[in-house]
């Protein structure tokens, strides 16, 4: 293997020797491949760079990346690695000049050595050891991810037992979920039966029943005005009545024939899609769509639309338009939920939020995390565990972080506005973090969050989850693997028909999770569940579900004994909080720490806003919103926040009245702290909202006090 020297003191014969060898095995652990017979070499590690204090990625010869390994692993090899350029401390220098006498017979590792040497050589070991411990102070709530090294035939018997029995128990697991499933559906169907049998309509209950009614009689008509201009042969749909009269000419209709393609459903409300492929820092390809006017954008080629180097915020900004003299869209991204892609947004015709807001005046982005239907990577396959070696915390960091950077180098703009749903909250909340990503935020004007998924709510105590939290992790990864989180499921939602498989979707995770349907357009509800799930991978649920992380900690960035002692303080845990209210003030009055002590967030931070579903049973929002009341996080702004009362965890992006709810305060959010508004153009019905300006309080003043205490 040939290293590059670098211009220090060089270590010298036994003990350049030793560290070659020690670098040369420690970097075929972290490669791709073996390197037997000097094969596969571009594929060695060669360095471990950290992206954050705790997320080093391995940096192959040729310049690709593997994912993030243990921090102990990525230490020892740049230590190795500078030892060997000799970059090493001046006081080591000195043990290594002062000793450098050693006979030739133990420079050249033959013969006896003196005591000197033997010692001089202990020392420098010992120093190296120490200098290769990384920091031990890692995130209870994101303990180490295990190591995989390269293939070899050991590693290929432990991931083919692993796939086995978790193919069988997985399988099994979900065979009794799905049982579950139907079996609470009888009596719903039973009384759905008795009332047709009555001449009654089951669905005349349901608050929207009307607009339902009107709407698919709309979609009808569209449908056979469609087929009438084909039949005619038209090749042009000018003629097309453009849905909503709003001057969008569809250039897809007829029957929908529910599948999974969101440039179709675009192309449906007279926009389209173009999909790009972005590449993380720690290698994996990740798919990020477009939805634009086709009116006013052209479409770029596959090789614009490929994914290129992992390295972020780099290179000259492309602008758009077809017309330079109008003014640019601002650009704002969508990041999707749990065992969702972005398509969610994209289900529900013109109210879908995606269409919504690019009909609004906006530049609409759809993010997707990493393997979501195509697994990708630029040099790990499926079968590869380190494919798959990932959680919550990569998806954060790395993936949120690639997908704004796109975007920004797309657009032109220094920053963009983000939304995000349920576990893509999540993500955001993880990478904001002081200690995670914090400048993510500079390049955010708001993040604004449906359902924010940072509190567990009670559906985590279900027996289910309950079992999963309870089996260790060893035989977690025995039942579900270390490859996808039950593939299965992927391969149902190929060969199932999309009615029936729509069908099954809903009464699955309705059952899963305590949704209903009462507020969505029925009509549509097969479409949804078209985009759902995808592939994740085991880790990043047995993190959501296992016995270590958010469902024993019930927080995302706190731990349960932390936050519990913060309500406490606050008076806001439980029946006897007015009374631990009173406590915690006289506890205050002797022990003054200031409420940011414990803040999530330092200064970077964008503001937030939110809208929680007060019906939620999976995350509780209203927890998170007691956090900013309370001044728990002083350097965070809340522009805006609205609970729903009788909303449930999907209404947020799928009720029939959300466009009144939510969707036109997002527009107006996202207007208010645009921070390039006369480079704009307006968006629609956003001509009188005022730009926020964010002020400056006594909060802000703890803030700064709480960060100089803590620092």
């Amino acid at each position: 293997m040939n290293i590059a020297m670098g211009a220090g003191s060089h270590p010298s014969g036994a003990a350049a020797v030793h560290t070659a060898v020690e670098f040369a095995q420690q970097a075929e652990k972290l490669s791709l491949q073996t390197t037997q017979n000097n094969e596969h070499l571009e594929t060695v590690a060669v360095e471990a760079k950290f992206v954050t204090p705790q997320d080093p990625v391995i940096v192959t010869a040729d310049g690709n990346r593997l994912p993030t390994v243990p921090l102990e692993q990525a230490y020892k090899l740049n230590i190795l690695k500078d030892e060997l350029n000799g970059d090493v401390p001046k006081e080591e220098i000195g043990q290594t000049e002062d000793n450098a006498q050693a006979s030739p017979s133990a420079v050249a590792g033959f013969g006896p050595r003196s005591h000197a040497d033997s010692k001089a050589t202990q020392k420098s070991s010992e120093s190296s050891l120490r200098r290769t411990m990384p920091p031990t102070n890692t995130h209870p709530l994101f303990p180490p991810l295990p190591l995989y090294g390269p293939p070899s035939l050991l590693r290929d018997i432990q991931c083919w037992a692993f796939r086995v029995t978790s193919f069988f128990l997985s399988a099994a697991f979900l065979g009794v979920i799905v049982l579950g499933a139907l079996f609470t559906n009888i009596p719903k169907v039973c009384i759905s039966i008795w009332k047709r049998l009555t001449l009654q309509s089951p669905d005349a209950q349901r608050p929207f029943y009307e607009e339902e009614v009107r709407r698919q009689n709309m979609r009808k008509e569209q449908d056979r005005s469609w087929k009438r201009r084909k039949s005619r042969g038209e090749k042009t749909p000018d003629q097309e009545r453009a849905q909503g009269n709003d001057g969008y000419i569809p250039t897809e209709g007829g029957p929908d024939p529910v599948i999974c393609d969101v440039g179709y459903y675009a192309r449906r409300v007279g926009l389209d899609i173009e999909e790009f492929e972005v590449q993380t820092e720690d290698g994996f390809i990740i798919d990020l769509w477009h939805v634009y006017d086709p009116r006013e954008y052209a479409k770029l080629n596959d090789q614009e639309r490929s994914y290129r180097s992992p390295e972020l915020f780099t290179g000259n900004n492309r602008k758009r338009l077809r017309d330079p003299s109008q003014k640019p869209k601002f650009p704002v991204l969508l990041m999707h939920g749990l065992l969702q892609s972005s398509g969610a947004y994209c289900v529900n015709d013109d109210d879908s939020l995606a269409f919504y807001l690019c009909k609004s005046g906006y530049d609409v982005w759809l993010g997707n995390n990493r393997c979501g239907f195509k697994p990708k990577h630029a040099l790990l396959d499926y079968s590869d565990p380190r494919m798959w070696c990932w959680n919550i915390r990569q998806m954060g960091v790395f993936d949120l972080s690639a997908l704004v950077s796109r975007v920004i180098f797309e657009t032109g703009f220094e920053k963009i506005g983000l939304i995000c749903h349920s576990q893509g909250t999540t993500e955001t909340f993880v990478a904001l973090a002081k200690e995670q990503r914090p400048e993510l935020g500079e390049k955010l004007t708001v993040f604004c969050a449906l359902a924010p998924a940072a509190y567990a709510g009670p559906l985590i105590g279900k027996m289910y989850f309950k079992f999963m939290r309870v089996i260790s992790p060893g035989l977690f990864r025995v039942m579900f693997g270390i490859h996808a989180f039950i593939p299965l499921m992927m391969t149902m939602h190929r060969i199932l028909p999309s009615g029936l498989y729509g069908w099954l979707g809903y009464t699955v995770f309705s059952f899963l999770f305590d949704w209903t349907d009462t507020r969505w357009d029925r009509g549509l509800r097969d479409r949804m569940f078209q985009f759902a799930p995808v592939y994740v991978s085991a880790e990043s649920m047995r993190w959501w579900l296992g016995r270590e992380c958010f469902a024993k900690h019930k927080c995302i960035l706190s731990t349960k004994e932390e936050w519990r002692s913060e309500e406490r303080e606050d008076g806001t845990d439980g029946p006897l909080a007015e009374t631990a209210s009173q406590l915690a003030i006289q506890s205050r009055e002797h022990h003054r720490k200031p409420k940011g002590a414990t803040a999530w967030y330092n200064e970077k931070v964008c503001p937030f806003a939110l809208w929680v579903a007060g019906n939620d049973d999976l995350v509780d929002g209203r927890k998170l919103l007691h956090r900013f009341e309370r001044g728990r996080e002083p350097h965070v702004k809340v522009v805006h926040s609205k609970v729903l009362p009788e909303y449930e965890h999907l209404d947020v992006i799928w009720a029939m009245d959300a466009v009144d709810q939510i969707f036109q305060e997002i527009r107006e959010v996202l207007w208010k702290t645009c921070n390039v508004r006369d480079k704009c153009r307006v968006p629609q019905d956003c001509e009188d909202v005022a730009a926020w300006t964010p002020e400056y309080t006594r909060a802000d003043e703890d803030a700064e006090q709480s960060s100089s205490d803590s620092a």
